[in-house]
């Protein structure tokens, strides 16, 4: 007879789960002719036993009793088209190497109840970065890891940013990636684990940092598999103070699928196209496959999927890549699953941050689900694109006008009410991925970009994304002046790595930058202002290259001027900004170089003095005042 259908109910969870002295196994595979679940706990045979029942909605189930911790196990699919083996879409985490079995595991971690909770969204400054390419300290023998990631958390808690933005970790297929290829949703990347044979020296090192937050250790066992090691990194975030934040791929998947795959995961014959491949449509992306919205078995899996991760991992948002694609290619119903998406996360974890990849920019994926998608807020690109314009420009060996109203009309973008619904920064992964554009610092001097015109230029670009309404956001190392582009493929584009050596040997020019931005960050919080819904432009002059504008906090003045000035000569600001300067009196705080420190407080009566002063060229100038009501 086939498998028991004891604690198999309504709710039982889908994929392999431990219960008494067993599992429950439940699997989508409404085609399927049967559906078997084999693995180490009755020597993977195909029999009676291990046969699971199908119900009415085309879901098999069944409990297997003695089913142990770290079993591996796979599902054994007959269809009308082919057999064979398949991988739970469902498992918590795979074998290596890669393809493999999955493993049926625990949700036993240590985590250390820190009361750490997810910022507002005013609050966010995020750090994009690559785990497999950030930090890389066994090349060649391999990249980075969730612990590499881990040991340098005190280091971007000390940079001030206040969340981490991990490009897609979901298990993918091939050697590298950016992550956007991913096919097995709840699995963590294998490459990103540490193996056992190095785990005692990484617990080692991880503990020193929660010895420094005067908690409890890990044990090796505690940090064994990929799944407890992304864990790890998202606890020791939350010990520093910082939130973690998944990029998930929802408009598509895969690229290279495999036969164990969730790809024709009921086995149908595939004579009749990707439409029968039970996940998908036929319209391709990436190199992948989109999502068939129209089901609701399709929606109910990443929307689970979602959830899992803020209960499981505790994450405190997410990132959606090309929500454009689930609208376009996945209509008539990929609006709507974006809806139930937002509705079903605000109502599951109030507080958790929703940004959305949206191109065109379209200003409805932030209204509420009444009217728009219901995201948090959208990744613009007006502001990155008007300041790498304005930076590129003003390379060129001339005093040619700088188009400074267009930068100022960039600040914000229309359509978008709050300031926080918006994220902008002059760099990130696409933008700066080898063989695209050149980071901020080349592009200020591709002949030097550790000349004093282009460490003085990424400071402007830095200086406005961190000053300007909106969530700014730094791509990896951007906050240390590097001035190459980068690759997942660490392997091949070894000298495209992150250069943390100059960090290391103390390269004056990566820690002035350092500085500068670390102290920039920090006066975002000594400064509301920077952080207010009130904006406005007070003044351009693209012929002086200057660009003026005004934040503040609504009700409590707290106002901050920021006077942007790209120019290698001084110039005035012109009447009207110096009158509206010199109204108030005000510290001014000026970014200064060469061994002084990045933000020197200088005092300040009239603005003329401000102007007066010997400034290097392409600098940001912000000027704090006090609003008077």
């Amino acid at each position: 007879m086939p498998a028991s259908l004891e604690h198999i109910h309504a709710g039982t969870p889908m994929g392999a789960t431990l219960v008494a002295d067993g599992a429950t196994f439940r699997v989508w595979a409404p085609h399927a002719r049967s559906v078997y679940a084999v693995g180490d706990f009755n020597d993977h045979r195909r029999n009676d036993a291990s046969l699971l029942t199908r119900d009415e909605l085309g879901h098999w189930r069944g409990f297997v009793a003695g089913v142990r911790d770290r079993d591996r196990y796979m599902f054994y699919v007959v269809g009308a088209g082919s057999e064979g083996p398949k991988r739970d879409p469902y498992a918590r985490e795979l074998e290596a190497p890669f393809p493999s079995e999955c493993i049926i595991r625990s949700a036993d971690f240590p985590w250390h109840e820190s009361g750490f909770v997810t910022p507002v969204f005013q609050d966010l400054v995020i750090y994009q970065l690559h785990v497999g390419a950030f930090f890389t300290p066994n090349l060649p023998a391999k990249g980075g890891t969730f612990l590499d990631v881990a040991r340098k958390i005190p280091y971007l808690a000390a940079l001030g940013v206040t969340a981490i933005q991990l490009m897609p970790i979901q298990e993918f297929q091939t050697a590298f990636s950016l992550g956007y290829n991913g096919t097995d949703y709840f699995s963590p990347e294998m490459d990103f684990a540490v193996d056992d044979a190095l785990l005692p020296s990484y617990t080692e090192a991880i503990n020193h940092l929660l010895d420094d937050r005067g908690v409890t250790r890990y044990r090796v066992a505690d940090l064994r598999g990929e799944m407890n090691q992304l864990k790890a990194l998202i606890d020791v975030a939350h010990l520093h103070g910082l939130a973690v934040i998944l990029d998930l791929v929802y408009n598509h998947a895969g690229g290279d699928f495999g036969d164990e795959s969730l790809y024709f995961f009921d086995r149908q014959a595939t004579s009749g196209g990707h439409i029968r491949s039970l996940y998908f449509t036929d319209k391709g992306h990436a190199g992948g496959l989109v999502f068939d919205f129209g089901k609701p078995e399709v929606r109910d899996f990443l929307i689970q999927n979602a959830k899992f991760l803020l209960d499981e991992y505790r994450v405190d948002g997410f990132r959606y890549d090309q929500v454009s694609v689930i609208d376009h290619d996945g209509a008539p119903h990929g609006w709507r699953f974006c809806q139930d998406l937002t509705s079903t996360i605000q109502a599951h974890r109030a507080g958790a941050f929703n940004k959305a990849e949206y191109w065109d920019v379209n200003p409805y994926i932030v209204k509420p689900p009444s009217e728009g998608a219901g995201f948090d807020s959208s990744l613009t690109d007006g502001l990155r694109i008007a300041i790498r314009r304005v930076i590129g420009e003003a390379r060129a060996p001339d005093e040619r006008p700088l188009d400074m109203a267009g930068l100022a009309r960039s600040l914000w973008p229309d359509g978008f009410a709050d300031h926080w619904q918006f994220v902008q920064g002059p760099e990130n992964h696409d933008i700066v991925y080898v063989d695209r554009e050149d980071r901020i610092a080349r592009l200020g001097d591709p002949g030097n970009p550790r000349s004093w015109y282009g460490r003085s230029r990424a400071r402007v670009a830095a200086g406005i994304s961190l000053t300007a309404p909106g969530i700014p956001m730094l791509f990896m190392g951007q906050e240390f002046l590097e001035d190459k582009q980068w690759s997942d493929n660490i392997e091949f584009h070894s000298s495209l790595l992150l250069h943390w050596a100059g960090l290391d040997a103390s390269d004056k020019q990566m820690l002035d930058h350092l500085r500068f931005v670390r102290e920039l960050i920090h006066l975002r919080w000594r400064h509301p202002g920077l952080r207010g819904q009130g904006f406005r432009v007070i003044h351009t002059n693209d012929l002086a290259r200057v660009l003026a504008f005004q934040r503040w906090r609504e009700g409590t003045g707290d106002d901050v001027i920021v006077v942007v000035h790209v120019s290698p000569l001084l110039r005035g600001l012109g009447p009207f900004a110096e009158v509206a300067l010199a109204r108030i009196p005000a510290a001014v705080l000026t970014a200064c170089p060469e061994g002084r420190d990045a933000l020197q407080v200088m005092q300040a009566g009239r603005a003329g003095d401000l102007l007066m002063s010997p400034l290097p060229p392409a600098q940001l100038l912000v000027r704090v005042t006090m609003r008077r009501h």
